[in-house]
C-alpha cells in the first residue's frame, strides 16, 4: 500500500512541506508531552508507509502479478497436457504390473536414472517415471516419462519440476515468480518484496483504523477522498491475507529463509525423514526429502541402465534378489499409505527403498516407509501426525502459499489476493501523484516525526526493528539506506534554509 488515508489531506489542514504555521497559545505549556505514545507514533507510521510502499511497489508488484498468474497455472496445466496426464479407462480397469509399466518408459528412455516412481494416483491417470541425469534436461529437473497404466503405453515425457510434480508451463511461471529466471541473485527481488509486505500491509492497517471518524467523512465523497478510501477499505480486507504471503514467502528466501531453518533447529522443530537405511542404527535417508525438496536426483538404484533392471529392481550386489517395485508398493499399502504416492529406489546397496505419499491437498498425506529391497519387509515408518509442530504449520503454509493446500479454493483466494495487491499498489500511486502541484511529482511527508515519540517507546521500538533486521537482511539494509539518505535530504534542506532541522 504506497499510499494511505492522511496522504492527501494532512490534519492540519497544510500542504506537506509548507511552513508551520505560528503556534497558538494554549492552557496547556507542554502540549507535545501531553500527547499519548499512539498519537505520536502516527506520523512515523506514516512517513515509513508513504517511503515502503513508493520505494517497494514495484517489487510487489512483480511478485502480485506473477504470483496470479502461478496460481491460474494449476487448471491450465490440466489443459495443456491432458495428452500425457490422462487416458481413457478401460472397462475392466485392469492395471499391469507397475513393474512393466517402468520397463516400457525405460525403453522409450534408456539414459540417466530412475529417480522416483509415481504410479496412476486415480483412474484415468498416467503413471510417472521420473529420470534423473538425462542429457538435455536440467540437472535440476527430471524427465518424467507418462505410461498408460492399463496398457504400458508410454504417453509421452516432459520435464518436472519440485515435489509437486510442477511441468514445463507452470515450472517457467515458478521461476519467474521466485527469482525472474536469474537464478539465485534474482531470488533477491522476492525476498525483499516478503520482508516488506507485512511492513507496509501493517503500517496502513494501523493507520486506517487509528481514523474513525476520518473514515466515516470519507463516505460519499468523490474524486481524491474516495480512491482514499478505496484503497484504505482494500488494504483492511486483504491484510491477513497479506501478512500470511508475507510470512510463508518468507521461508523460502535465502537469508530469512535460513534464519527460520536455524530457528526451528534450535527448538527440534525441524522436519524428520524416515530412516533408509537398511542396517541398524543407520542415517535416515534423503529420500524422504523436506519442504522445499524437490525430487532428488538419486545415483544408482533400480533400472539405471536398462528396461530390464528397472522392471526387477536390480539386486546385483546385495546378497538376493530385488523384490521388486509391485512388492515395495503392496508393503506400503499394508502400511496405510495410500494414493498418491512416490517410490524412491535405493541409492546403494545399504539403503532401501523409500515409499512416501505425496498429497499437498488437505486432508495432507505425508507419511512414508522404509522397505528392505531384499525381503520386502517395512524398516520404518513415519507418520505425518507425528512430525513437529512447526514442522506441520510450515507444510501446511507452503503448501497454501503455492495454491495447493485446499485445491481449487485456495488458487482462487490467492487469485484474488494478487489483484487486491495490484489495486492497492494502483491506487496508493494515484493518490502520491495527486500529492504534487501541475506536473510535479508527490512530496514526501514532512520530517521529525521521531522527536515527538516518548523516548520509552522509540528505544524498544529501534531495539526492535533492529533485531529484526538482522534476521532479515533486506528489511535491515533497505531501512539502513532509506534512513540514511533521509538523513542526507534532511540536511541539504537545512543548509539551504528550507526547512528546520530535525
Amino acid at each position: 500500500m504506497p499510499a494511505d488515508p492522511t496522504v492527501l489531506v494532512p490534519d492540519d489542514g497544510q500542504q506537506p512541506d509548507a511552513p508551520p504555521k505560528p503556534p497558538q497559545e494554549s492552557a496547556d505549556p507542554h502540549p507535545v508531552a501531553r500527547r499519548s505514545a499512539r498519537a505520536s507514533l502516527r506520523p512515523l507510521v506514516l512517513r515509513l508507509h508513504f517511503y515502503a510502499g513508493l520505494l517497494i511497489a514495484p517489487f510487489l508488484l512483480v511478485a502480485a502479478t506473477t504470483g496470479l498468474l502461478y496460481a491460474g497455472s494449476y487448471q491450465v496445466e490440466k489443459y495443456v497436457y491432458a495428452d500425457e496426464l490422462r487416458v481413457p479407462v478401460g472397462e475392466d480397469k485392469t492395471e499391469v504390473p507397475l513393474a512393466r509399466q517402468v520397463a516400457a518408459a525405460r525403453k522409450a528412455h534408456p539414459e540417466g536414472t530412475i529417480s522416483a516412481v509415481r504410479p496412476s494416483p486415480e483412474e484415468g491417470a498416467t503413471t510417472r517415471v521420473l529420470l534423473s541425469g538425462v542429457p538435455g534436461v536440467d540437472p535440476d529437473h527430471t524427465l518424467a516419462v507418462f505410461v498408460n497404466p492399463y496398457t504400458a503405453e508410454v504417453r509421452g515425457a516432459l520435464e518436472q519440476y519440485g515435489a509437486s510434480g510442477a511441468l514445463p508451463l507452470r515450472t517457467w511461471i515458478d521461476g519467474l515468480h521466485r527469482d525472474l529466471h536469474l537464478g539465485e541473485p534474482g531470488r533477491l527481488y522476492s525476498e525483499l518484496a516478503a520482508s516488506w509486505l507485512w511492513v507496509i500491509a501493517g503500517g496502513g492497517l494501523v493507520l486506517w483504523f487509528g481514523r474513525r471518524r476520518s473514515r466515516r467523512k470519507l463516505r460519499g465523497t468523490k474524486g481524491g477522498r474516495r480512491t482514499l478510501a478505496l484503497h484504505g477499505s482494500v488494504g483492511a480486507w486483504a491484510a491477513a491475507g497479506l501478512f500470511f504471503l508475507s510470512a510463508t514467502g518468507l521461508t523460502w528466501s535465502t537469508y530469512a529463509g535460513q534464519s527460520i531453518s536455524d530457528l526451528r533447529e534450535a527448538v527440534n522443530q525441524t522436519t524428520p525423514t524416515v530412516s533408509a537405511s537398511v542396517t541398524p542404527g543407520g542415517a535416515a535417508g534423503a529420500g524422504s526429502g523436506g519442504e522445499h525438496s524437490g525430487h532428488g536426483a538419486a545415483s544408482g538404484g533400480v533400472g539405471a541402465g536398462t528396461g530390464a533392471g528397472a522392471g526387477s529392481g536390480g539386486g546385483a550386489g546385495r546378497g538376493g534378489a530385488d523384490v521388486g517395485l509391485d512388492a515395495v508398493l503392496k508393503s506400503a499399502r499394508e502400511k496405510g499409505l495410500s494414493n498418491p504416492v512416490e517410490i524412491v529406489p535405493p541409492t546403494d546397496e545399504a539403503s532401501a527403498y523409500v515409499v512416501k505419499q505425496v498429497q499437498r491437498s488437505w486432508p495432507e498425506k505425508q507419511d512414508s516407509v522404509a522397505v528392505d529391497p531384499t525381503s520386502g519387509q517395512v524398516t520404518d515408518v513415519l507418520r505425518f501426525d507425528d512430525y513437529p509442530v512447526l514442522a506441520k504449520l510450515s507444510r501446511w503454509g507452503i503448501d497454501a502459499h503455492s495454491g495447493s493446500l485446499f485445491g481449487l479454493a485456495n488458487q482462487i483466494a490467492l487469485a484474488a489476493l494478487a489483484v487486491c495487491l495490484i489495486l492497492l499498489i494502483v491506487l496508493g500511486y494515484r493518490m502520491w501523484w495527486r500529492r504534487g502541484r501541475g506536473n510535479s511529482f508527490g512530496r514526501p511527508m514532512a520530517r521529525g516525526a521521531w522527536q515527538d515519540v516518548p523516548a520509552y517507546v522509540l528505544v524498544p521500538a529501534l531495539a526492535v526493528i533492529a533485531v529484526l533486521g538482522y534476521f532479515m537482511p533486506l528489511l535491515g539494509i533497505p531501512l539502513a539506506v532509506f534512513l540514511g539518505v533521509d538523513i542526507v535530504l534532511g540536511e541539504i534542506a537545512y543548509r539551504r534554509g528550507k526547512r528546520t532541522y530535525a
